[in-house]
C-alpha cells in the first residue's frame, strides 16, 4: 500500500500542542509501515531532524500559502496515494476513500468568545469538512468525540478514541517532589504551561495566585510558559495591575530542555482550562514529579483519572485552595506524585502510534 503522511506542522521549530501530536506520531509510525511505501508531505523549508526508514520518501510541497488545500490537493490528484494519515484536523479537498485525520478537539464552539469570528469560521469549516471526508476520525479522547457526535452528529462508529502519549526524553522519573534547584526553598514558583490565552483560563489563575498572596503569604512566584493568543491584551493588562505583578514571570516559548528544567523544579503544576481536547502537559508534569492542579471538565478528567486536584475552573477560590493544599500538605503532595507516576503508564506514544497504523491499514 502507498500511505500519504501529512507532515506540514510537525517539524515546526517551536512545537505546541498538534504540532508535537503530530512529530511524535509521525516519529513512531516510521519504525512501524516497513510493509507500505510512505510519503511524507513537506513544507519547502522543513527537514526530518530523525532519520527515515528506507520505504520512506520526502516530498516537499511549496505553497507558502492554502497549502493543504491547493499544494497537498494537486499532489494528490497527480499522485494518487492508497491512503492518507492527517495528524493535524485538515483534510485536502482532493484525497483518497481512505483517509484518516486525527481531531483535537472542538474549543472553538464549546467556548466560542475565546477566539475570533474569523477563527472560529475557518475553524468549523474545515473541522466539519474534514469528518465528512474522512473514512476514519481518530479522537484524542472521549470528551472529543462526544462533543463531534453531539456538536457535528458524527456517526460514533466512524470514530476511534486514542490517546496522545507523553514526552519520552524524561521517562526516567525523577525523586519523589521532583528535581528541585539548590535554591528551590527560597525561589519556589507555581507553573503553566500553554498558550496564554482567555480559553487557558490564565486570568483564573492569577487571581488565585493574587488570593495565595494576599491570604496565605505563600513565597512562590509564577511562572507562565507559553506564546501568547487569544485575548493576551487584557491579559496583560490585568498582570500589570496586579500587586504581585513583579512576582509573575512570562518565559515565552522555551524549548524542550528549559521545559522541563522548569517542569522539574516546581512545586505545584497549574492547569485548570476551560476546555481541552486531551491535555499533554498533565502528563508532563506528573512525570517530571509534580503535583497537579487541573479542572474537573472536558477530558481533562480522562487524562487525569484520580491522580490530580480537579476544581472548577470558574473559581479562582477553588484553584487557590486545592494550590495551597498541595504547597502545606506535604504527604498530599506525595500521593498526587506518586498518583502521577502511575498515571502515565496509561500513555505512550507508542502504543498510540500502533493503534493509528491499525486504522490506517484497516
Amino acid at each position: 500500500m502507498k500511505i500519504g503522511i501529512d507532515g506540514s506542522r510537525a517539524f515546526l521549530k517551536q512545537r505546541t500542542g498538534i504540532e508535537e501530536y503530530s512529530y511524535r506520531t509521525i516519529r513512531h509510525l516510521a519504525g512501524k509501515l516497513n510493509d507500505h511505501q510512505v510519503i511524507l508531505y513537506l513544507r519547502s523549508k522543513q527537514m526530518p531532524d530523525f532519520e527515515l526508514p528506507s520505504n520512506w520518501r520526502m516530498k516537499k510541497i511549496r505553497f507558502s500559502r492554502f497549502w493543504t488545500q491547493i499544494g497537498l490537493s494537486l499532489e494528490l490528484m497527480l499522485h494518487p496515494v492508497d491512503a492518507l494519515f492527517v495528524p493535524a484536523h485538515t483534510v485536502p479537498i482532493i484525497h483518497p476513500e481512505n483517509t484518516v485525520v486525527t481531531i483535537h478537539g472542538l474549543e472553538f464552539e464549546v467556548m466560542p468568545e475565546a477566539y475570533s469570528p474569523w477563527e472560529r469560521f475557518y475553524m468549523r469549516m474545515s473541522i466539519k469538512k474534514s469528518c465528512q471526508w474522512a473514512k476514519k476520525i481518530i479522537s484524542v479522547s472521549r470528551s472529543t468525540r462526544k462533543d463531534l457526535t453531539n456538536i457535528y452528529e458524527v456517526p460514533k462508529e466512524k470514530i476511534s478514541v486514542i490517546y496522545e502519549g507523553y514526552e519520552e526524553k524524561s521517562e526516567v522519573n525523577p525523586p519523589v517532589g521532583g528535581k528541585k534547584s539548590k535554591d528551590d526553598k527560597n525561589d519556589p514558583y507555581l507553573l503553566f504551561i500553554g498558550r496564554i490565552e482567555k480559553r487557558k483560563n490564565i486570568e483564573g489563575m492569577i487571581r488565585a495566585f493574587e488570593i495565595l498572596k494576599s491570604k496565605h503569604g505563600i513565597p512562590h512566584r509564577l511562572v507562565l510558559i507559553g506564546r501568547p493568543g487569544h485575548g493576551y491584551e487584557d491579559i496583560k493588562k490585568q498582570i500589570e495591575k496586579s500587586e504581585f505583578k513583579a512576582e509573575i514571570v512570562e518565559t515565552g516559548f522555551v524549548n524542550a530542555e528549559k521545559k522541563q528544567e522548569l517542569l522539574e523544579g516546581a512545586s505545584v503544576f497549574l492547569f485548570p482550562t476551560f476546555y481541552e481536547g486531551f491535555g499533554l502537559p498533565i502528563l508532563e508534569a506528573q512525570n517530571a514529579g509534580v503535583p497537579v492542579v487541573s479542572s474537573n471538565v472536558s477530558s481533562l478528567t480522562e487524562v487525569a483519572e484520580g491522580s490530580a486536584l480537579l476544581v472548577d475552573p470558574r473559581e479562582p477560590e477553588f484553584i487557590a485552595g486545592a494550590a495551597l493544599s498541595l504547597i502545606t500538605d506535604e504527604k498530599l503532595a506525595n500521593e498526587m506524585i506518586q498518583k502521577g507516576k502511575e498515571n502515565i503508564k496509561r500513555f505512550s506514544w507508542e502504543k498510540c502510534a500502533g493503534l493509528i497504523k491499525k486504522i490506517i491499514e484497516d
